[in-house]
């Protein structure tokens, strides 16, 4: 018999005693992933409060072997290994130890639920509890998981298994929350946003901007759905993809130029694409809006003009590649109940973000002020907004991000989180639950990072080497708002490394210090290098950081800024717990998206 698709399987159970194959049809399995480019090796999965299911099927009339990993490699991973051998089924929990040496856990906590096989596949479905409270297996959260598989063409049965050789992969999936991926009708309209034979820089780092206009429509309607177009191959070169919305009375003659993104002859127009309207990252797939929310296209509020704004990852500084990614818009004239709109919040992307070296541990905090949010939501919501999906958005030192949310000093649970943090795997995160803010909330974006390898400092900016800490909200019914960001007050952290006066004014980027001898003539940035750092003086200097003043940024959607600017000081009242105590009003301040210019040091 043929296996049909992994996805309308008709599974043969063989039972344990007799050896009997019983056919029925196995349904509740309502996410799937492939886990190799081939396409052999499939995995669907279902879960409750307390389980989670698994049905595996490969290509391979051997053993099929399936794996939790704290980090994407075999070392102290979580292992199940399994098959059908002469027409009976085997099951087998393992876990590999720091040496990468597979044995058996003594506590079997995998437990086989079907197996079968024909002549060319092997279906193998098997359960645990999401925590088993064995210290060999993993604790599934809804934190990134790393999945690891392999697949031999021999069985094992209960003995050792073979090594794999090539085929074995990893995979990092949300098992918990796995998001919505519902279909839509086949003749759903679509346009799409893509660069054309882009011929990629030999860099590092490389933001490439794209103008484009929206189809021209007779009246409203609603994107419904955004698929990435991430050319064959270039998965890991295409990190991530931005839409901004632009200014309507934008010079039509820049329409469809394309120039590198935050450069000096960048054409005027891109500096009217502020407002984030949509965000993809790396390892994301498609995004479904919820039934009664929808991306609002073809009246006078809505985006005429977008930029499309592409992350190319280049490292190994490959010369010769040419691009033809984007992304995939399906809308619909049938409406939906709301408007959607997004709010970036979390850490400025500036200098003034650093991260010491050598580090196991440091903390970076991001502020959407309740002064921001009350400004905006009392004169144009204050029945609150509801998010309903985040992006927590980091660089390669990122370890853990969360969005925290807090109702005057209480905090609540996180809008979301992610222990695992993995920078290859960034998706929106369906909330399982809508959250409600008001004005009188305020919200934290945390993250985690480690340096424990870098000997140079880390700064905030727009490479994959520099770091970010971000949150996009995507909420509804949308609002005048599109960030809501903070960074700390530059002077405290030059006190804390002995700066004691700079050269006023500041004529030169970054700024050049005068005092003491130590550092004359150096920018802040070779002081900061320069500086001796150790894990106690790390430790110390992010304990100031978190203390500090913020400026925090509360910016509209038309360049313009609210009228709230504050400096925030809050002090620790219990362990792991925030209080705000000082809020001083103050000016605006002015900056541009990308760009970094210095504030005043006071």
């Amino acid at each position: 018999m043929l296996w049909p698709n992994c996805f309308n399987a008709l599974v043969c159970i063989i039972t344990f005693e007799l050896s009997v194959t019983l056919c029925q049809y196995r349904e509740g399995f309502r996410h799937s992933a492939v886990l190799d480019e081939h396409g052999k090796y499939h995995m669907r999965w279902k879960y409750d409060e307390n389980t989670i299911t698994f049905e595996i099927q490969v290509e391979t009339n051997g053993y099929i072997g399936f794996g939790l990993s704290p980090n994407g490699a075999m070392a102290l991973s979580d292992i199940v290994i399994g098959g059908v051998e002469k027409g009976k089924p085997y099951l087998q929990d393992y876990f590999a130890d720091t040496s990468r040496q597979v044995l058996r856990d003594d506590q079997q906590n995998y437990h086989l639920e079907y197996a079968s096989e024909n002549n060319t596949h092997t279906v193998l479905a098997f359960s645990r509890d999401l925590d088993t409270c064995d210290r060999n297996d993993k604790l599934i959260t809804e934190s990134t998981i790393r999945v690891i598989w392999a697949y031999h063409n021999e069985d094992c049965g209960l003995a050792v298994p073979k090594y794999h050789g090539v085929n074995r992969g990893r995979k990092s999936l949300r098992l918990l929350n796995p998001g919505s991926y519902a279909s839509i009708p086949s003749e759903t309209t679509f346009f799409d946003l893509r660069n054309h034979n882009m011929l990629v820089p030999f860099k590092d780092t490389t933001y490439w901007c794209k103008l484009f206009k929206i189809p021209k429509l007779d009246r409203k309607h609603h994107v419904i759905r955004i698929d990435p177009l991430i050319q064959s191959g270039h998965r890991n070169l295409v990190h991530h993809i931005l839409l901004y919305q632009c200014d309507i009375k934008l010079n039509e003659s820049e329409l469809d130029l394309d120039h590198e993104c935050y450069h000096p002859n960048m054409p005027d127009s891109f500096f009217t694409c502020e407002s984030v309207v949509f965000a993809w990252a790396i390892g994301g797939e498609g995004f479904m809006y919820p039934p009664h929310v929808g991306l609002s296209i073809g009246t006078s509020l809505d985006p005429v003009y977008i930029l499309m704004e592409v992350h190319y990852d280049n490292p190994t500084h490959q010369q010769g590649l040419t691009d033809s990614s984007g992304l995939r818009l399906f809308y619909t004239p049938v409406l939906r109940k709301y408007d959607a709109g997004v709010i970036e919040t979390g850490v400025w992307v500036s200098l003034y973000h650093m991260l010491p070296p050598g580090l196991p541990e440091y903390i970076s905090q991001g502020h959407c002020t309740k002064e921001c949010l009350q400004e905006s939501l009392d004169l144009e919501m204050p029945t609150g907004i509801r998010v309903f999906a985040v992006l927590l958005h980091s660089h390669l030192a990122g370890r853990a991000l969360r969005t925290r949310h807090f109702r005057k000093n209480k905090e609540l649970q996180p809008l979301a989180y992610d222990n695992e943090f993995d920078f290859n795997f960034q998706e929106f995160q369906y909330l399982e639950e809508e959250r409600l803010i008001l004005p009188v909330y305020n919200l934290i974006t945390e993250c985690k990072y480690n340096t424990r390898d870098r000997k140079n400092m880390t700064w905030g900016g727009l490479s994959t080497r520099d770091e970010m800490c971000l949150s996009y909200l995507l909420y509804y019914p949308r609002i005048n708002l599109s960030r809501c960001e903070s960074l700390p007050e530059i002077t405290g952290q030059l006190t804390f490394i002995g700066v004691k006066e700079i050269y006023s004014p500041a004529t030169t980027w970054p700024f050049i210090i005068k005092s003491p001898r130590k550092y004359n003539n150096l920018s802040f940035m070779e002081a900061m290098d320069k500086y001796r750092w150790s894990k106690k003086r790390g430790k110390e200097f992010n304990e100031l950081v978190v203390r500090l003043p913020m400026n925090v940024r509360c910016a509209k959607h038309n360049q313009e800024e609210w009228s709230v600017s504050i400096k925030v000081r809050y002090i620790k009242k219990k362990k792991n717990q925030n209080y705000f105590v000082e809020v001083n009003q103050r000016s605006p301040t002015k900056l541009y998206p990308g760009v970094c210019f210095p504030l005043e040091v006071e």
